[in-house]
């Protein structure tokens, strides 16, 4: 008696989305901007930045979904925007989504900490480190304003963007943190006698 083993393959469909793309120049470097067939922006990366995106095949590259959003960035950049007004969807889990929505209040001109983000969404003092890893992995920068958070000795501690960036970013919203994370002008040595 032969018996034959049927193996059943079970086919689930899966809905592509179209993810539109483009590039835009700005003092930080050229920032790439991702949207969802309905404008809304998923994310905003820099070159070089850890985690950031970059175009894929398949993607569409159609300026048009991005106009506000150039617009406001440039704004920004010239000091005319204080806040962003723009469709945003950024997936992640439940927690990281709890901590970028946190981002979002905290206003331009501000600095706030790993710790207060926390204390925010009611996560324990253990959690800042997770609260950290959940702002670095913050898949758009600049409009979701992670830069803002700083060390509790007002440090200015890590950013997917780099320091530099974040530095500038700071300095353009005027904040206290960007004067105190700036490079200290050389200390002059005394002359040695000869």
């Amino acid at each position: 008696m032969t018996t034959t083993s049927m193996t059943a393959t079970t086919m689930t469909a899966t809905t592509l989305t179209t993810t539109y793309w483009t590039e835009t120049d700005s003092p930080v470097g050229t920032l790439l901007l991702t949207a969802d067939p309905g404008g809304t922006l998923t994310s905003l990366s820099v070159p070089g930045q850890k985690g950031g995106r970059s175009v894929r095949e398949g993607w569409r590259h159609d300026a048009g979904p991005f106009r506000a959003a150039e617009e406001q960035l440039a704004a920004y950049f010239a000091g005319e925007l204080k806040e962003f007004r723009l469709p945003l969807c950024a997936e992640g889990t439940a927690f990281r989504e709890r901590v970028w929505a946190a981002l979002d209040d905290v206003p331009y001109g501000a600095t706030t900490t790993y710790g207060e983000i926390a204390a925010r969404i009611g996560a324990s003092r253990p959690a800042v480190r997770a609260v950290g890893g959940a702002i670095g992995a913050n898949p758009l920068l600049i409009l979701r304003p992670c830069h803002r958070v700083i060390g509790s000795d007002g440090s200015l501690t890590g950013y997917a963007g780099g320091l530099e960036r974040k530095t500038a970013l700071l300095t353009l919203e005027g904040t206290a943190a960007a004067r105190q994370g700036a490079p200290s002008p050389p200390v002059p040595r005394p002359a040695t006698p000869r």
